[in-house]
């Protein structure tokens, strides 16, 4: 294999290029990232948020699909996408098979555009990045909208360069249509269609050269505006006055937005522009030495430096009407410059998080310009250090996922569902927090149990086969020890519940403190025998009236 690979990049020396290997051996590589993300959809159970997705999805007519949509933050593309693609089968596996056919065309298509404004063994590199990039993996494995997003992004990337080398009418119009699909799958397009578009006025500029082209261009940008101006007007402004941006910007996003007077400007950017390639990588060391070689191929790109050992830039790619070093400088670096000015005014998070993922095929193309202007002695041997960095970031990666590959397993989930339909008798009450609800919805009950559409009721009620599911509001999305007794007395106050009752407690997904809590042998709110299936999913039976006044819980250490 490495031998093979070797020989790949020896054709860099002055070499024929060795034709099969030049097609197989990239063919091997995107087969088996294909085999990764299959793996890994396959293999865990759905998060809270893709089960939301698939629920959302799951409305009995596109127009309540679309309707429910308005309830997220991303526009409607994968929902709409989902609710028919479900007429094909309703496993975690199916559900996810989009994501997966659309994160591995990425790669590909990344390859294909790094074929074309640099040269194979540059592209060969990417291609390694995309493929096995553990952060790119895992959003390839999830029901979520960044998989179609890099897809529609790496559409825009080759086709706007075959449209342009070709002087090609319809492939112009197809690349605008691939900018509506990226904006169709996620607000951080915005962000890339404003860096795309001031790259695209540097291509196509003298602008009377192709005037034909350069209209068709201009036209799909217009109604790119118009399409923004309808996400604006009938979602993004519901959303600004449900506070979801600020609440989002306020809590859990919060390091990656910038808040004046706490933090330095400088090292702001510095240290979110790192956590980037580290999120990307999933190891800090490793996504360290990613930006070191991101940063050595811009230099080199900016410094007009020949990158390919004995081949001009000018010979490989302006022969073919290509971009300039500096042209493709301007495309790497503005979507990183375009997404720290919108955390800058905060708008929008930038770092360490999947919501900055759009900058992946930039940072990959970046790093593997880096990597190829290193030739050592042993021309395998870049190869080889690729290879093992990327599988030392997919076995150990530092810090692991929300939830553990050891806990994340769907025979957990399967066993848990079996444990619960085993020991709760018929006419049993199931208490959820909505994103215990969502997932007890999928695996349990056949259908969704959590409310949908506004107004929420506090606690709602709803059939699971022989039990009744009492499921909080969206607020509610997940259970605290502090709050649960409480929590527990409204419930049944609301719902008529007499003192003694019993009530099922089932926690799964981002599991907060209740664990400990439950668990700690105090038989708190009369838990004497909680269970639990891994880390993440707690079964618990309660006794309604035994310490249900808000006492504060034992607390565990």
């Amino acid at each position: 294999m490495l031998e093979t690979i070797a020989n790949q990049e020896t054709s860099l020396n002055g070499r024929e290029f060795p034709s099969r290997t030049g097609t197989l051996l990239p063919l091997i590589v995107l087969a088996a990232g294909l085999g990764a993300r299959l793996i890994e959809a396959k293999e865990y159970f759905l998060n809270p948020d893709e089960a939301l997705h698939n629920l959302l999805a799951s409305q009995s007519t596109v127009g309540l699909a679309y309707k429910a949509h308005l309830t997220t933050a991303h526009p409607p593309l994968l929902l709409l996408v989902l609710h028919y693609w479900r007429w094909l089968g309703q496993s975690p596996l199916m559900l996810r098979m989009p994501s997966v056919l659309a994160g591995t065309a990425f790669c590909w298509l990344v390859y294909l555009w790094l074929k074309k404004v640099t040269d194979r063994s540059t592209a060969f590199i990417g291609l390694l990045l995309v493929s096995f990039a553990p952060s790119l993996i895992g959003l390839s494995a999830e029901i979520r909208q960044y998989a179609l997003l890099l897809f529609f992004i790496a559409g825009c990337l080759f086709v706007s360069e075959r449209a342009i080398q070709k002087d090609s009418l319809a492939l112009m119009v197809l690349f605008s249509l691939s900018l509506y699909g990226a904006i169709l799958s996620h607000y951080s397009s915005l962000l890339f269609a404003l860096a795309m578009g001031v790259y695209m006025l540097s291509r196509l500029y003298p602008y009377g050269k192709r005037p034909r082209l350069f209209a068709v261009w201009a036209g799909g940008q217009i109604g790119a505006l118009l399409l923004i101006a309808f996400l604006l007007i009938t979602h993004v402004a519901h959303l600004r006055e449900m506070g979801m941006p600020q609440e989002i910007a306020d809590t859990w996003l919060r390091k990656s937005i910038f808040h004046s007077g706490e933090r330095n400007a400088v090292l702001f950017a510095s240290w979110q522009t790192l956590r980037v390639f580290t999120h990307l990588c999933s190891q800090g060391v490793v996504g360290t030495f990613a930006l070191l070689a991101f940063l050595a191929g811009m230099v080199s790109l900016w410094r007009r430096k020949t990158l390919f050992n004995k081949t001009s830039w000018n010979q490989t790619v302006r022969d073919n009407d290509g971009p300039s070093p500096r042209q493709l400088a301007l495309l790497l670096g503005l979507p990183f410059v375009a997404n720290c000015g919108a955390a800058f005014v905060g708008l929008y998070p930038y770092g360490g998080t999947r919501h900055s993922v759009f900058l992946a095929p930039f940072a990959v193309a970046g790093a593997a310009l880096g990597l190829s202007i290193w030739t050592p002695a042993r021309v395998w041997a870049r190869s080889l250090a690729i290879i093992l960095a990327l599988a030392f970031c997919n076995f150990f990666p530092a810090p692991p996922g929300l939830i553990k590959t050891r806990d994340h397993s769907e025979i957990l989930m399967r066993n848990a569902v079996g444990y619960l339909r085993q020991s709760a008798p018929p006419g049993s009450v199931v208490l959820t927090d909505y994103q215990s609800g969502l997932l007890l919805g999928y695996y349990a009950c056949g259908h969704g149990v959590v409310q949908v559409f506004p107004p929420p009721q506090r606690f709602a009620k709803n059939d699971c086969g022989p039990y009744t599911v009492i499921t909080a509001r969206p607020e509610e999305w997940d259970f605290h020890a502090t709050d649960l007794p409480g929590q527990l007395a409204e419930v049944a106050q609301t719902y008529g519940l007499v003192s003694g009752s019993k009530v099922w407690l089932f926690e799964a997904g981002w599991i907060t403190d209740l664990a400990p809590a439950l668990g700690s042998g105090n038989h708190y709110l009369g838990c004497s025998a909680p269970r639990t299936f891994g880390e993440n999913i707690l079964l618990c039976q309660l006794t309604v009236g035994e310490n249900t006044g808000g006492a504060n819980p034992p607390v565990t250490k």
